[in-house]
């Protein structure tokens, strides 16, 4: 049973950094995409960055361009989505999603999903 749980969310100063990590398990993880999203209260759930099966980053959401970066570890069988100088606007719920090889932007490519985890930033 393919099993995705996100962890490392919290409340952090703007200005600051967190490191968000997506553990995967239940599935092949080298033949997977891992997609990062995030769902502000009140708004729509939007692509924030994506690391491919190869390991080839897609970046997404403009906003956070130069900021949010992934990586993953294979053997470990996680993917990192490392926020600096995080802003009031990037709170939200941050899932990541499983696609089978490839990013996509839309959701609905994505297979399998984790429950999320809260990040709150402050002013």
């Amino acid at each position: 049973q393919p099993h995705l749980v996100e962890s490392g969310g919290g409340l952090v100063q703007a200005g600051g950094s967190l490191r968000l990590s997506c553990a995967v398990s239940g599935l092949p993880f080298d033949n997977y995409a891992i997609g990062w999203f995030r769902q502000a209260p009140g708004k729509d759930r939007e692509a924030v960055r994506c690391i491919s099966s190869s390991g080839k980053s897609a970046h997404y959401a403009d906003s956070v361009k130069g900021r949010f970066t992934t990586s993953r570890d294979n053997v470990e069988k996680k993917v990192y989505l490392e926020m600096s100088s995080v802003q009031p606007e990037d709170t939200g719920v941050y899932s990541c999603a499983a696609a089978r090889w490839m990013c996509y932007l839309e959701s609905y490519e994505y297979d399998y999903w984790g429950p999320g985890t809260q990040v709150t930033v402050s002013s």
